[in-house]
């Protein structure tokens, strides 16, 4: 066999590999998809941002203004600075209100999301009629505010309600749950934590349905039983969603309003005033807008800073 020298060929040995093949030139196809991908989001996120501008960041940016003005609707606003501000820390009503509305919010979401959980664990069992109880709990939330507390006014009629008959069959006296000081808050608790069980139901229940089954199986081939499963494997694996669920109910709880304006208007003594209701009060009752908007500025600040301590002391909760 005749063996060929390649050295005495100058360039013989770099012509004898095989050249790399040239890699396709996608950059250019890449960078106008994503061109394409980011007018679309733009276009897409451009009803919500409107939105956003009209009716979230214009009217905030006009409350900040107008808190340094005294402002009755019917003259021209007058400058005062800081005052409106150094009136409201000695408020005896603000004081009140902003007590009632967080410990509304220390009741509703612990107790609110505890049940729903419950239920959610519930429902993703395989039991009968599975879709009707979905179902069944979701609607209060489909159902307006204000419907629901006027259903809940009759309920909780001192003389012909549902809930005082029905105490009654066991000889308990009637109560006026929503002329009493003592029951009044309470019974705005309960209407609270009943129509928000439906929507963290579900945010539960779609996170429930994402836990591996394999762990869960893993787990129970260990020994484990329903809590320990429950504890190490289920409760780390819904994180996220606990996260979601506690941050959006503070929110909302705190905002708290339509409850209070159709049930109670802020009575008995003051005994269900709000910070939302006292703001309306402020506003358009007893026309003192400069100073409602300084109300609604520290109402904003509050709830900022409330969602941000709790978004850290669950973060750092699930990362011990």
């Amino acid at each position: 066999m005749t063996r060929i020298d390649t050295g005495a060929v100058p360039g013989a040995a770099q012509r004898s590999r095989p050249s790399p093949a040239r890699a396709p030139r996608y950059g250019t196809v890449s960078r106008a998809l994503t061109r394409g991908q980011r007018r679309a989001g733009w276009l897409l996120l451009t009803p919500a941002l409107a939105h956003m501008s009209l009716f979230v960041a214009v009217p905030m940016l006009m409350a900040l203004g107008f808190s340094f003005f005294r402002y009755d609707f019917l003259q021209a606003p007058e400058w005062v600075g800081l005052d409106n501000y150094r009136t409201l820390l000695d408020d005896d009503r603000f004081h009140t209100a902003l007590w009632n509305t967080t410990l509304y919010t220390v009741v509703v979401v612990p107790v609110g999301m505890a049940l729903a959980l419950l239920i959610a664990l519930g429902l993703d069992q395989k039991i009968k009629a599975r879709g009707f109880f979905r179902t069944a709990y979701y609607l209060p939330h489909m159902t307006a505010t204000v419907a629901i507390a006027v259903v809940w006014l009759w309920l909780l009629d001192p003389n012909l309600g549902a809930l005082n008959n029905f105490l009654a069959l066991f000889g308990i006296a009637r109560t006026n749950w929503l002329g009493s000081t003592d029951w009044a808050l309470p019974a705005i608790m309960i209407l609270g934590i009943w129509q928000g069980l439906g929507t963290k139901m579900v945010i539960y229940l779609a996170a429930l349905q994402t836990v591996p089954r394999e762990l869960k199986e893993a787990a129970q081939l260990d020994g484990a039983n329903r809590w320990q499963v429950f504890r190490a494997v289920t409760w780390p694996s819904i994180a996220s969603a606990n996260l979601f669920v506690l941050v959006t109910s503070v929110i909302f709880s705190f905002q708290v309003f339509e409850q209070v304006y159709v049930m109670t208007r802020g009575g008995p003594i003051n005994s269900t005033l709000v910070l939302t209701y006292d703001i309306y009060l402020n506003a358009f009752t007893r026309l003192k807008f400069g100073y409602a908007c300084a109300e609604t500025v520290v109402f904003v600040l509050i709830i900022g800073v409330v969602t941000a301590a709790v978004m850290r002391l669950a973060r750092g909760a699930r990362d011990d």
